[in-house]
């Protein structure tokens, strides 16, 4: 009796044995109707514009990001900004004074802008590169286009002259009621200026001020590099030099403006509407 109960087992074994040598295995169990089918692999296609996205440039988003009301985007290399096409990246490399005279939107964000900066760095100039092409799409490309856009502003006793484009005299006039609240710095802010259609002092770019998105606080009170430094160029060392308390500096940077004087080339009057690169 005992030996008849093991060999049924030993059969087994020797069939299990076989099945696996041949590579024969049971087929598979097929879901039935009501059981819930696996969660459908994602479409490629969605995956493919979900990386494209990725691959849009720092700068590029940052700009989309600043001016929400600008009719912004970046399609393979270029920016498009209410249908005109600027190129991001010219693909050049440049020295110092071409990143200021030949600068492509790439380029203005070469170097951070730091806002605990209180001495700059040898040729450190956050901000002071600016794509023309660029701030020609977004603000105007002659003096008179701009002018079109320019609207009064109050600032402290005087009327100026500011682009509404991107909600720039908006964001003034908030710098303005801020810094009402401290009459002893009012000494710093006589006699401003805004709107000028013109190039910088030895170079053949358009300043700042040629977009009505920038104000030079009294300059009575201010430092520019050239004036502090005379006789340098754009490579020499020079000894850097400030009287604008930055408490006022940190109330423009809150509302978007870059300052002047955290260039190594300084200039203590200076500040302009560039929310991009805070």
């Amino acid at each position: 009796m005992r030996r008849s109960g093991v060999f049924p087992f030993c059969l087994i074994q020797v069939v299990c044995a076989v099945m696996l040598l041949v590579g024969c295995k049971p087929e598979a169990t097929q879901p039935s109707s009501d059981q819930q089918t696996p969660a459908a692999v994602p479409d490629q296609t969605e995956a493919k514009g979900d990386m494209a996205a990725d691959t849009v440039p720092e700068g590029a988003r940052r700009l989309i990001a600043a001016y929400p009301d600008m009719d912004m985007r970046y399609v393979d290399n270029q920016m498009v900004i209410a249908g005109e096409t600027v190129p991001y990246d010219d693909g050049k490399p440049k020295s110092f004074v071409e990143l200021l005279d030949d600068c492509d939107v790439e380029d203005m964000f070469a170097m951070p802008y730091d806002t605990s900066v209180t001495r700059p760095d040898y040729l450190s100039d956050p901000g002071r590169g600016r794509c023309e092409a660029l701030y020609k799409a977004m603000y105007g490309h002659n003096a008179s286009e701009v002018a079109k856009n320019l609207v009064d502003v109050r600032w402290f006793g005087q009327t100026l002259q500011f682009t509404r484009i991107n909600g720039a005299n908006k964001q003034l006039e908030a710098v303005e009621r801020e810094l009402k609240s401290h009459p002893e710095w009012s000494k710093y802010f006589a006699k401003s200026s805004t709107f000028y259609w013109r190039k910088v002092r030895g170079a053949n770019r358009l300043s700042a001020h040629s977009y009505g998105m920038t104000i030079d606080i009294n300059v009575a009170n201010s430092d520019y590099w050239q004036w502090a430094n005379p006789g340098k160029g754009e490579l020499d060392k020079i000894g850097y030099k400030n009287r604008i308390p930055l408490e006022i500096v940190g109330v423009f940077e809150k509302h978007g403006f870059i300052w002047g004087g955290r260039w190594y080339h300084f200039d203590t009057m200076h500040f302009e509407y560039r929310p991009e690169l805070l």
